[in-house]
């Protein structure tokens, strides 16, 4: 690559969503010791999770941040700091529960600062050389192939030493990411004669725009059902009697077919009517949710295969439309509030699967998850 500084935007950005693929390397080791140590129920681990992610819910609030005090670079470095430091405490240290869910919080809220730190990185750079397509391209490519490692990888650490080995094989991975970091040479922004927009103008304005609110609402929707994915890895573990490799290895699979989805939109994303997508996808998903209802060690498989690629496609699919629909001159913010609202979805069907899981069961909690799957559909004709 001729243009040295687009080499390091592209390593950089590489290298981001590497590291946060990556960063699941300790899931599988610690979803086995809540389960077989602790003994914890399938809904105390999902409220856990839940609880953790909570820095990804306020992103538009990061994304302030990171354009208003100090550099994209900065805070890039000042993450992986805090990064180094959390993994070598939970790594070498057995913390109690609270402070282990305390220190789990804070690296997701690193994760989540680098994630936008980043995606922000991409949104400057990549319309000043008309790249953001094939920069996301990288992203997601990357991500995906450091889920082969953590499907495999990840397994293999927790059958062998347990979720504190996964956390220090960590340090090296955030010590190579500053190396783009530092070679990436971000330009100062002009000082301005007047002052600039606060985050309460930015978000009055984003909030009282019509078009985004209903858009955000069909997105909330399009993404929330009550959770059930926790109580079919307790079937598979206690039921099934699956190995943790051969989980690790069909989770490594799931993500070749996973690459395979996202090769697929790329190809074909200029071509489709996405409105008319949506509406498919939407059927697809309440139907495919049903399927669980007949779970056996070959569907689980088949699921899981078929499923990844058709929810790569879906998933990239949404993304490239809160992405076509960012609002003009706040692209970054709108589109960061956005993803929070998809977050908040994801952590709600959580928390709902968690509270409605030893209440109703997981037969009638996979019924329900597949009706509301549909909530959305009345909002799709009222997207411009």
């Amino acid at each position: 690559m001729k243009n040295k500084k687009l080499f390091w935007i592209f390593a950089l950005s590489s290298a981001v969503y590497f590291t946060q693929g990556l960063e699941s390397l300790p899931a599988q080791g610690l979803f086995y010791y809540f389960k077989e140590t602790l003994n914890f129920s399938p809904e105390k681990i999902m409220l856990i999770g839940s609880l953790t992610t909570f820095a990804w819910l306020v992103k538009p609030l990061i994304g302030y941040l990171i354009d208003n005090l100090f550099s994209k670079r900065a805070w890039i470095f000042i993450s992986l700091a805090l990064d180094i430091i959390v993994v070598l405490s939970l790594g070498l240290m057995r913390m109690p529960l609270v402070i282990l869910a305390v220190l789990l919080f804070i690296s997701s809220g690193n994760a989540a600062f680098r994630d936008v730190a980043a995606d922000a990185v991409m949104c400057v750079e990549g319309k000043k050389y008309q790249a953001t397509g094939k920069i996301q391209s990288i992203q997601w490519i990357s991500i995906l192939i450091a889920g082969l490692f953590t499907g495999l990888g990840g397994a293999w650490i927790a059958q062998i030493w347990g979720y504190q080995a996964g956390f220090l094989c960590l340090v090296p991975v955030y010590l190579l990411v500053a190396l783009p970091a530092y070679f990436y040479q971000e330009e100062k922004a002009e000082k301005k004669d007047q002052p600039g927009p606060t985050l309460f103008t930015d978000l009055k304005k984003l909030f009282s725009d019509k078009k985004i609110l209903i858009i955000g609402l069909f997105i909330f929707l399009y993404k929330y059902s009550p959770s059930f994915g926790t109580p079919l890895f307790f079937i598979q573990r206690d039921s099934f009697k699956w190995s943790k490799m051969w989980i690790g290895t069909l989770g490594a699979i799931s993500t070749i077919f996973g690459v395979i989805g996202a090769l697929l939109y790329y190809k074909f994303s200029q071509k489709l009517n996405l409105k008319k997508w949506l509406f498919f996808s939407v059927l697809a998903g309440g139907l495919t949710t049903l399927s669980y209802l007949y779970y056996t060690p070959v569907s689980a498989v088949a699921y899981d295969v078929i499923y990844s690629l058709v929810g790569m496609f879906i998933f990239i699919m949404v993304m490239d439309f809160m992405a076509r629909h960012s609002v003009k001159g706040l692209e970054a913010t709108s589109f960061a509030l956005l993803c929070s609202i998809n977050n908040l979805a994801g952590v709600s069907s959580n928390l709902s699967g968690a509270f409605l899981l030893p209440v109703i069961g997981l037969k009638w909690l996979i019924v329900l998850s597949a009706l509301t799957s549909f909530l959305c559909l009345f909002l799709i004709n009222r997207i411009e």
